[in-house]
């Protein structure tokens, strides 16, 4: 009844591991005149998403699945793909954003099966991070939009 859910939370953990190791990327390569902003603000992205995590992995080994952990199932399950690295902060914030919205899509379809798998604390845990990653949007969003018109 849950293998749904967990193969579901397996693609949750994997995707979030290579978006933290994309945003620990972009805070080391990150340049330009706003630098500190910059890698301030990647570093509080992939700080957040790592602690994170943890708790998904839990969550399929309270489903009775077994969490992945090698690199290469990581590669194979997610859906957050590696990129080429570029030092610009705009580039960074949108290639970032792009796959922010995918994550931030995947779990609402993960809180969905959750729900109807009467899970409620998965669900619960997953609606969470649906808010930190709209959070992480948004702020991702205001740093690529042009304000001249405000």
């Amino acid at each position: 009844m849950n293998d749904e859910l967990i193969n579901e939370l397996k693609m949750v953990v994997a995707s979030l591991v290579t978006f933290k190791f994309k945003a620990h990327g972009y805070h080391w390569n990150v340049e330009g005149p706003d630098f500190r902003q910059y890698h301030d603000f990647f570093g509080e992205i992939y700080s957040d998403v790592e602690e994170s995590i943890d708790t998904h992995a839990e969550n399929i080994l309270k489903l009775g699945g077994k969490a992945p952990y090698r690199l290469t199932r990581f590669t194979e399950l997610s859906i957050v793909k590696e990129s080429d690295v570029s030092t610009d902060p705009a580039v960074l914030c949108q290639d970032l954003l792009a796959d922010n919205e995918t994550v931030i899509e995947f779990l609402m379809a993960v809180f969905d099966t959750a729900n109807t798998t009467r899970q409620q604390g998965v669900a619960n845990y997953v609606a969470e991070r649906i808010d930190a990653h709209q959070k992480w949007s948004w702020q991702l969003r205001a740093s690529i939009t042009n304000t001249a018109g405000i």
